[in-house]
């Protein structure tokens, strides 16, 4: 039986770890959701992890791609910036172009695990 395999796109910055599936997966969660909170209770992560990553993602930009409203009588909330909204969408792009490319290759080395 051959092996599943995913192919997950990883871009670094500056020698660094900057985007990868997880944070464009919180991203996403929080512009679903409104709440940075509520996007890291689905991930299954803390809130203060999930902070942590979107201030390193607001700050490696240069631009806020995650907006932040305190709370006050009706609570706080975040979403995603337009320039967060395009970093999501040009990172989806770029990891379906990716699938496409290396699909049959994927494919060819799922089953040499089956061997």
């Amino acid at each position: 039986m051959a092996m599943e395999m995913r192919l997950t796109l990883r871009l670094d910055m500056g020698g660094e770890h900057a985007l990868g599936v997880g944070k464009v997966r919180l991203m996403e969660l929080i512009e679903e959701s409104g709440s940075i909170s509520r996007a890291a209770k689905e991930m299954g992560m803390s809130y203060r992890r999930a902070w942590l990553l979107v201030n390193d993602l607001n700050q490696r930009f240069g631009t806020p791609l995650v907006e932040t409203q305190r709370g006050g009588g009706g609570g706080g909330g975040a979403a995603l910036s337009e320039t967060g909204r395009d970093v999501v969408t040009l990172y989806r792009r770029m990891e379906k172009a990716c699938l496409e490319a290396n699909g049959q290759a994927m494919e060819e080395l799922a089953a040499l695990t089956a061997r």
